[in-house]
């Protein structure tokens, strides 16, 4: 397995997250989103994975209000406004390959081998 948890150093599901995989003694990578992003590439590979761009959002954040998120009508914008913006990802985003979650899911990390 080849685990990346993109999170925020303060998000509580970040940690649990990150918790989870150490207790199982399984190794991952951890990138804090809010310093460093996340590239084009792997932004589309997640969106492949989940399906959807509104799954990525945390409609709860103080950006998703400030910039108006909810008013934007094309997908591209919105896609946009999130790589400019990486608070805007609900946390953690973990990938493993071709599979991703955005969450604390360990139901779904079980099946991942």
């Amino acid at each position: 397995m080849n685990i990346q948890i993109w999170g925020k150093s303060k998000c509580f599901e970040t940690k649990k997250a990150e918790r989870w995989f150490k207790e199982r003694r399984i190794k991952f990578q951890y990138i804090d989103i809010v310093r460093y992003g996340i590239s084009l590439g792997e932004y589309r590979s997640i969106k492949q994975a989940l399906g959807s761009v509104e799954v990525l959002i945390d409609n709860k954040s103080r950006e998703y209000n400030d910039l108006y998120i909810a008013y934007l009508a094309h997908e591209a914008d919105i896609e946009q406004k999130l790589l400019e913006n990486p608070r805007l990802f609900k946390t953690p985003i973990v990938r493993n390959g071709k599979y991703a979650s955005v969450g604390f899911c360990p139901d779904i990390w079980k099946e991942w081998k």
